[in-house]
C-alpha cells in the first residue's frame, strides 16, 4: 500500500482538498469559479486546455464543467466525502479530515468510490456513451474481468466485454449498422478514458495496449467484493433448498454481511433475484430494510455475528412460493493465497424455475415435463422457453458455471 503515495489523482484530490481550506465560494450552479479553475488546473497539473485556441481563433472556455479533469477530482472528492456542498459553498468534511494524512486509507476511500464517477469522468449530451449511463455496472464488469484474469487483458477485449454488459439494458434491435457502429466508437472511446483515470490513480497499468491490475488494483477490488486477505477467517457453508435434493456446498468470508450472502445464494443455486427474500435465526428476521416488513437491516449484519460453526440460518427467497434454504456452517477455515472467495465446492440439483409454485407446483412441473403425453406438456415447455423434455434436467449442476455467476 506504499504505492498509493505515488498515485497522481490522490495527490491531485489531497492537493485540492489542501486548498479548498475552510471553504470556496461556487457558482449559481454549483460549480467551481473560472476565476478559481484558473488557479486550480496548473496548481495541480490536471491537463485541461483553458480557452483553447483553433487556428487563429481562441475559444474561451465559460464553465469549468468543461474542464473535464478539474471535473473529475471535484466530484471525486465530493463521493469521497471529503468535501461537501452547501448552500453555494463547496466546505471540507471535518470527520474525513484525517484520511487526507493517511495515503493508503484515502486511495482505498477513492478507489471504492470510481463507480460513481460517470458523469464526471465521461462526455454528457452529443456524442454520450451507454457506458455513461451505465458506469457502476460497466466498470464493476471490467475490474472482477482483470481482477479474474491471469495476466494483462487486451483493451480490446476489455472494451467489448463493457460494450456486452452496458448495452444489455437497452433494445438495439432497430438501430441501423452506422448507429451501432457509432455508439460502439463512443463506448469505446470512454471505456479508455476511464481506464487512464484508473491508471493515474495507479489501480492498472497500461502497456502494449493491454490493461492490467496493479497490487494496489488487486487489493481495492478484493476490499470491494469483500474477499478476505490469505489468513483471513472462512466459513465452509452448506446451502440446501429444503424439500428437495438441491444443495451447495460453498466457501466465504466469515464475516460475509448478510446483503452479500444473499447474492452468493442467488447465484450458486440459479434464482433470478425477482423476489423478496429474508434471513432468520429463530429469533429476528433480516433483510431489506422496509417499514411494513419490520426486517432488521441485512447490510449492518454479518454472518458470524449471527452463527458460528455447526449453527445454522434460514433463508427465504419468494415469500409467495416460500423457497426455504438451510444455511449451515460446517466448519472454519482460512482464506488460502491465490484463492478467489466465494467459491463454489460441490452441490447437486438444478434450482427450480422461478415461479414454479413452490414445492407442490415444482413437483406438478416436473411430472407433467417426464409425462410426453400430458395435456399440459407442450405448455410447459413453451412456458420454459424448452423445445423439448431432454432439455430439462432436474438433476443438473455444473460447478464452472455456477463459480463464473460467483465472479
Amino acid at each position: 500500500m506504499d504505492l498509493a503515495a505515488k498515485s497522481e489523482l490522490v495527490e491531485q484530490v489531497r492537493a485540492f482538498v489542501d486548498w479548498v481550506g475552510a471553504g470556496r465560494k461556487l457558482t449559481q450552479t454549483g460549480r467551481i469559479t473560472m476565476t478559481d479553475a484558473r488557479v486550480l488546473v496548473p496548481l495541480l497539473g490536471t491537463g485541461d486546455v483553458i480557452d483553447p485556441a483553433i487556428g487563429d481563433r481562441v475559444y474561451r472556455t465559460g464553465s469549468s464543467q468543461d474542464l473535464l479533469h478539474l471535473t473529475l477530482i471535484v466530484e471525486w472528492a465530493k463521493a469521497a466525502s471529503l468535501v461537501r456542498k452547501t448552500g453555494q459553498r463547496l466546505v471540507p468534511v471535518k470527520k474525513n479530515a484525517a484520511l487526507l494524512n493517511d495515503m493508503p486509507k484515502l486511495w482505498l476511500a477513492l478507489f471504492t468510490v470510481f463507480e460513481q464517477a460517470g458523469d464526471a469522468l465521461l462526455h454528457s449530451g452529443f456524442g454520450e456513451s451507454l457506458l455513461r449511463q451505465e458506469f457502476a455496472t460497466g466498470i464493476r464488469a471490467v475490474l472482477i474481468s482483470l481482477y479474474r484474469a491471469d495476466s494483462a487483458v487486451t483493451t480490446a477485449s476489455l472494451c467489448t466485454t463493457v460494450w456486452t454488459v452496458t448495452a444489455a439494458p437497452y433494445d438495439l434491435d432497430q438501430a441501423t449498422e452506422f448507429q451501432l457502429q457509432h455508439l460502439r466508437g463512443v463506448n469505446d472511446r470512454d471505456t479508455k478514458r476511464a481506464f487512464e483515470a484508473l491508471r493515474q490513480l495507479g489501480a492498472v497499468t497500461i502497456e502494449n495496449d493491454a490493461v492490467k491490475l496493479t497490487e494496489l488494483g488487486q487489493f481495492g477490488i478484493r476490499r470491494i467484493l469483500g474477499e478476505p486477505e490469505p489468513g483471513d477467517p472462512v466459513y465452509q457453508v452448506k446451502i440446501t433448498l429444503i424439500g428437495l435434493e438441491v444443495w451447495r456446498r460453498v466457501l466465504v468470508p466469515a464475516n460475509i454481511r448478510l446483503d452479500r450472502l444473499h447474492r452468493v445464494i442467488q447465484n450458486t443455486m440459479g434464482w433470478e433475484n425477482a423476489h423478496l427474500h429474508a434471513f432468520s435465526d429463530g429469533q429476528t428476521h433480516y433483510g431489506v430494510p422496509d417499514p411494513e416488513l419490520q426486517h432488521h437491516d441485512e447490510r449492518a449484519t454479518n454472518l458470524n455475528d449471527l452463527v458460528k460453526p455447526g449453527g445454522r440460518l434460514l433463508y427465504t427467497y419468494d415469500f409467495g412460493d416460500s423457497w426455504d434454504h438451510e444455511i449451515r456452517i460446517e466448519e472454519a477455515t482460512v482464506a488460502e493465497s491465490d484463492v478467489h472467495y466465494p467459491r463454489c465446492v460441490e452441490g447437486k440439483g438444478a434450482c427450480p424455475p422461478e415461479d414454479s409454485g413452490g414445492l407442490p407446483g415444482y413437483e406438478q412441473l416436473v411430472q407433467i415435463l417426464t409425462d410426453p403425453g400430458h395435456e399440459e406438456h407442450q405448455d410447459m415447455l413453451d412456458w420454459l422457453g424448452l423445445d423439448s423434455r431432454d432439455q430439462f434436467d432436474p438433476a443438473h449442476f455444473d460447478l464452472g458455471e455456477v463459480n463464473r455467476q460467483l465472479t
